[in-house]
């Protein structure tokens, strides 16, 4: 008997307590319809003609998953943005030929982006398809043998002359179109120095020689099939649209209750607690909203850096190769290079306090995408959330993004925080989307 009061009285009310569901007020509401509504087409690409051409996104999804684009024939875009792995590759960095620096982050939504790489070297989708080509811990390519290679491959040639025209002639000249041959990319001298000096091309490796030996018309020839290629290849990720996950489920029922795929019941209560912290206590809104779950901006979020370890400028960087790649949106190889189009470009900033800036990532199917950060140093969702508690440390240069709080967060709370975060999985895409097309 008195066991049964003892229940009644105490553990009763307090289970009815953990699972009473939050409420969301009015401010709460506002935000959760910046969160949701995902697109299920992707923005315009004005820069590329041919980024919602069937054809292209068909030819780019052969290319995406070829690793004969890469010398060694054995790394494809594929290699570091596995469909399996949430389009990414489950590694720290990323390895293609051999291991690089940076984390390899989704390309599910990826066209809903402003910027692209950690430190937005490339301000469009087909501009960022043609860097791994190229950086010797991708493929360790060039853009002469990536050219060369789709012309000599007849279905690859088939499809790129049905949409691009004819192929340059005489790439079997290993004279005129020498092997490897591919300019030097603009490379900061210095951490506030705006770029290297281009006067001198053919300093270097043999690549760079062997490209200052081509004519100018046989440069411009090879650069304009390899941003055909790249067009291509982000035609096929516009299709990678990410799907509604059951956190867009849950928030349909708080915003329109009834309304078709609403469900309150599709993420637990400790998940809805998240939320409320997500929007609340722990301010991740402040820089992780729009549907994307991303301000798809850039943070200095204050990482140390270890004693033996150089370190990463980020955005800085980014800038200055932005500035002078050929490939940007006001570029020879742009379909629409005026400022108006481009004015971002206009008004590309850095200062000493953006040094160790990086672009906010996707939340978006992050349990699927660990590790996490640029540099990928955690494992866990946990970590991240522990990491943003604490913020421990000083960056090395400038100072940490002032919208970070420090948040007073219980054990419970956080573990809250990681569960709403893992709601933010969507299902996988079609099948046809995640291999090379029959």
């Amino acid at each position: 008997m008195w066991l049964s009061l003892a229940f009644a009285l105490f553990v009763a009310p307090m289970q009815a307590q953990e699972e009473e569901r939050p409420y969301f007020d009015q401010r709460e509401q506002a935000l959760l319809r910046l969160l949701t509504k995902l697109p299920q087409t992707p923005p315009p690409s004005p820069s590329n003609r041919f980024a919602d051409d069937p054809r292209a996104a068909r030819f780019g999804q052969i290319l995406f998953f070829d690793p004969g684009l890469s010398p060694s024939g054995t790394v494809s875009c594929a290699t570091c943005h596995d469909p399996e792995k949430g389009w990414s590759d489950g590694r720290p960095t990323s390895l293609g030929v051999s291991l690089g620096r940076r984390n390899a982050p989704t390309l599910l939504g990826a066209a809903e982006q402003r910027w692209f790489f950690w430190d937005g070297r490339a301000d469009s989708l087909w501009s960022q398809a043609l860097g791994p080509v190229e950086n010797p811990v991708e493929m360790a390519g060039s853009r002469t043998d990536m050219v060369r290679y789709v012309a000599e491959t007849p279905d690859l040639r088939k499809a790129y002359e049905e949409l691009f025209g004819a192929m340059p002639e005489g790439l079997d000249d290993r004279k005129r179109f020498p092997d490897g041959a591919r300019p030097r990319p603009p490379a900061p001298t210095g951490m506030f120095h705006d770029v290297s000096d281009l006067s001198m091309p053919t300093e270097g490796l043999p690549a760079y020689k062997a490209w200052a030996s081509m004519s100018a018309e046989d440069q411009e020839a090879i650069n304009q099939a390899f941003a055909y290629c790249g067009k291509a290849i982000a035609a096929f990720e516009r299709k990678l649209v990410i799907q509604p996950a059951p956190f867009d489920r849950f928030a349909a029922s708080v915003l329109t209750p009834g309304a078709e795929g609403a469900d309150k019941d599709a993420i637990s209560i400790a998940a809805q607690r998240g939320l409320e912290l997500f929007m609340g206590k722990a301010s991740c809104h402040n820089c992780h909203f729009t549907p994307l779950m991303s301000d798809r901006e850039f943070h200095n979020v204050g990482h140390e850096v270890g004693v033996d370890e150089d370190f990463d400028h980020g955005r800085p960087d980014g800038i200055q190769k932005l500035r002078l790649d050929p490939f940007n949106g006001m570029g020879p190889y742009s379909d629409a290079p005026d400022l108006e189009t481009n004015v971002k470009l206009r008004y590309l900033f850095y200062d000493s306090h953006t040094y160790g800036a990086y672009k906010t990532p996707t939340l978006r199917n992050l349990g699927r995408t660990a590790p996490y950060m640029h540099d990928g140093r955690f494992d866990t969702i946990e970590e991240v959330v522990f990491f943003y508690q604490q913020l421990p440390g000083q960056p090395p240069i400038g100072h940490r993004e002032e919208t970070l709080t420090r948040p007073r967060m219980t054990l419970q709370e956080r573990k809250d925080l990681a569960a709403f975060l893992r709601t933010l999985d969507s299902p996988p895409l079609p099948e046809e989307l995640r291999r090379a097309p029959d």
